[in-house]
């Protein structure tokens, strides 16, 4: 990696999926490598990596999960573990122009998402700041009070650095014992009170059972003080098959703890689809 190119796995045009923007037209950005592997050993996913055996989109369980030791797995391996090009700064413009998107996205009507993996890697922080220093250096005029809105999807175990001034949105997901990382690998302090910071930020979690939402309470909420409003909780699901049944848990369950529930209502349209 470096920080004048973008180590992209996958890019695409779509509605955002999950949390606060749910059901916004959106581009995702999807920066490959991530610093957690949830629902794997470092082991395991050394060995994909080595191998490079997944297929595009390609749904698996990881080794903690099959041994019990966590009760799901990233969805989106297949895309950051080992795909991924680097890509000078003009490629993405030059998508947006071909597809016809350009405007919105320069001037907020489509969100722009880095994602990943982990898009808060210090190379791809780098990266999108000066991206972004390079569009701005070719954009042409655009209105006061308008211009690109960023979103980010972090994991929160990364301080994010320069690049926290131009976040429009911070969405951070951190991982619970659910996804089989330890408690050092899952939570960093510092990094979550540098996105409370932040003017416009949320903090989705994954639950699966109510005892996740009781360590949810223990280990970040509690100890981080973190107001219910920004606190998003949806099921752990990757298909159509219970979706929903699980919507209806996280939903039952957000009436009786006061945050605010959701769904993936990319798996409801979409199932295991990705990059749609």
């Amino acid at each position: 990696m470096t920080k004048n190119t973008l180590l992209i796995s996958s890019d695409f045009y779509t509605c955002q999926g999950e949390g606060l923007s749910t059901g916004v037209p959106s581009y995702f950005v999807r920066l490959g490598l991530c610093n957690l592997n949830c629902g794997m050993s470092r082991k395991f996913t050394n060995k994909l990596l080595k191998e490079a055996s997944l297929a595009d989109g390609e749904i698996f369980k990881g080794d903690l999960e099959l041994e019990g030791k966590a009760s799901w797995t990233c969805d989106s391996t297949s895309q950051w573990l080992w795909r991924g090009e680097e890509k000078n700064f003009q490629y993405l413009i030059d998508q947006w122009k071909e597809q016809g998107l350009y405007d919105d996205i320069k001037n907020g009507t489509i969100h722009i998402i880095w994602t990943g993996g982990e898009p808060t890697i210090k190379s791809h922080q780098e990266a999108i700041v000066n991206f972004t220093k390079y569009w701005n250096a070719k954009m042409d005029f655009i209105n006061i009070g308008e211009g690109p809105y960023y979103e980010i999807e972090t994991n929160g175990t990364i301080l994010i650095g320069e690049l926290f001034k131009l976040l429009d949105q911070i969405n951070c997901s951190p991982k619970l014992s659910n996804s089989g990382m330890t408690e050092k690998q899952r939570i960093n302090p510092d990094a979550i009170k540098r996105i409370m910071s932040h003017a416009n930020y949320q903090f989705k979690f994954v639950i699966s059972t109510e005892d996740d939402i009781k360590e949810m309470f223990r280990d970040f909420v509690e100890p981080f003080k973190i107001p219910l409003k920004n606190v998003v909780c949806m099921p752990g699901l990757d298909s159509q098959t219970d979706f929903h049944e699980r919507t209806q848990f996280c939903l039952e369950m957000a009436k009786k703890y006061k945050f605010r529930g959701m769904t993936r209502l990319h798996i409801s349209a979409w199932d295991k689809t990705l990059n749609v």
